[in-house]
């Protein structure tokens, strides 16, 4: 073919970007676990992305959770427990429409969360648990991860 790709190279290199696209999409991608393997949860979790991922004491941490759900939701609570050596240090309650767009259309939804944890947080290892509620206090959801913080270094960006 002159002055152009051949079917076969175009085809290769469609494929290589759709395998880059795929890798950019797992890595960083936390593995969720659900609290209850046998519930049928209305709310699914497809995943869960950290960033920065260790997050860094004292500077602020985004925590993402993708969702689908086929019924609209207008409103609920979530719910945060963090463990540290599986032992419970905190917990807090949200309105969940203040970590997403209220109420939630059936399909694809993401949850934000912002965060700084303390100077003080020790580093190590942690598992977050989100329990998703709807207005009617009924579990939507629950979901646990594992994450690390790490202690931030003098050259880390403010």
């Amino acid at each position: 073919m002159e002055g152009g790709f051949s079917p076969s190279t175009l085809c290769r290199g469609v494929i290589l970007v759709a395998a880059c696209l795929l890798l950019l999409l797992t890595v960083g991608a936390t593995p969720v676990h659900y609290c209850d393997k046998q519930a049928d949860y209305a709310v699914k979790v497809k995943g869960v992305q950290i960033n920065p991922n260790p997050v860094v004491r004292g500077k602020p941490a985004k925590f993402s959770l993708s969702a689908i759900t086929e019924d609209a939701i207008p409103g609920g609570s979530l719910i945060i427990d963090v463990k540290y050596f599986g032992v419970h240090i905190h917990q807090e309650t949200h309105d969940l429409c203040e970590e997403t767009s209220c109420p939630v259309s059936g399909g694809n939804f993401l949850i934000s969360h912002d965060q700084v944890l303390p100077a003080y947080t020790p580093p190590g290892s942690y598992t977050l648990t989100m329990k998703l509620l709807g207005q009617d206090e009924s579990q939507l959801s629950c979901v646990s991860f594992d994450f690390k913080i790490r202690v931030g270094s003098p050259v880390d960006d403010d």
